[in-house]
């Protein structure tokens, strides 16, 4: 589904109004902060940060590999 957003100006700054459908398909209210995304089809507008994800998938590795150092500190 295609949903086209106009740019408006809000004080000195401009913005994009989202729909309240909109807002819920994405799982957000007001308050949340989006993330934007370049890709090489443009921009993805998401609510999860990308950066954030990278470093968890990095502990998730890091704890793998020492999972036995990590079991005997957990038991002290």
């Amino acid at each position: 589904m295609t949903k086209s957003l106009k740019v408006r100006k809000i004080g000195n700054s401009y913005g994009l109004i989202l729909s309240k459908k909109m807002l819920e398909e994405l799982g957000v209210r007001e308050g949340d902060v989006l993330f934007t995304v370049r890709t090489s089809d443009g921009v993805y507008l998401t609510p999860y940060d990308p950066d954030f994800e990278a470093v968890m998938e990095s502990t998730r590795d890091y704890m793998r590999r020492h999972r036995n150092a990590l079991r005997e500190l957990a038991r002290r």
